[in-house]
């Protein structure tokens, strides 16, 4: 056994949640035998034989969420509904994930940022300050979603992208959402659904995909608008 429950207890949003303390050291994040864990509503909540996931501070994992592998979740984040956390992940900071969301590989939420819905966070992705992470969004590879940032619905990023504050969001009369977002030493990119695009490559995709429709029409236009965006943030020349 990795933990055990100490006895203290607290109510926290109406639910009832029992500190830990470690039974054995966890070498992978500084935990020695006898130090007291954070918060947890159930056993369930957090792995307690396998990996080397642990929950310290003042976090709190309840609800049917789960922490293992070999993550970590500290400081006042609070991990809860049916959210999963695994891996080398970490969620720390006042950040939140919740619902069916999930935050794997060794991607790190911070900060204040929220992860929900059936959103994922893989693979090197960074999810910080302000930033909102919900609906069906996907956040992977070496990404990085800060400031006020909103990824959402079926939005896909991924690669080097770099999606922060001044984030440009447009949407078509059918609501299918595009995101444009800037990139380090690289062209803006343009987000759509699960699709990654330049802007040439956006104009090329719906050419070929809805050319001379109704909604291609549109579809161009928004890649217009959104370019002359990006040149008014500075993002291209």
């Amino acid at each position: 056994m990795k933990y055990e429950f100490t006895g203290e207890t607290k109510i926290s949003f109406g639910v009832t949640l029992k500190r830990i303390r470690a039974l054995i050291e966890i070498k992978l994040w500084g935990v020695a035998k006898g130090d007291l864990g954070g918060w947890i509503e159930k056993e369930e909540n957090l792995a307690r034989v396998h990996g080397d996931a642990w929950v310290s501070g003042n976090a709190r994992v309840y609800g049917d969420a789960r922490v293992y592998g070999n993550a970590r979740v500290y400081g006042n984040a609070r991990v809860y509904g049916d959210a999963r956390v695994s891996g080398d992940a970490r969620v720390y900071g006042n950040a939140w994930v919740s619902g069916n969301a999930c935050v794997s590989g060794n991607a790190w939420v911070y900060g204040d940022a929220r992860v929900s819905g059936n959103a994922c966070v893989s693979d090197d992705a960074r999810v910080s300050d302000d930033a909102w992470v919900y609906g069906d969004a996907w956040v992977s590879d070496d990404a990085r979603v800060y400031g006020d940032a909103r990824v959402y619905g079926n939005a896909w990023v991924s690669g080097d992208a770099l999606v922060s504050k001044p984030i440009i969001v447009a949407s078509r009369s059918d609501g299918y959402t595009f995101l444009c977002a800037p990139r380090e030493k690289k062209p803006p990119v343009i987000i759509a659904g699960c699709r990654y695009f330049t802007f040439g490559e956006a104009r090329e995709h719906w050419e070929k995909t809805r050319g001379g429709t109704p909604l291609g029409d549109e579809s161009l236009a928004l890649v217009d608008h959104l370019e002359r965006m990006a040149k008014i943030q500075g993002w291209v020349e």
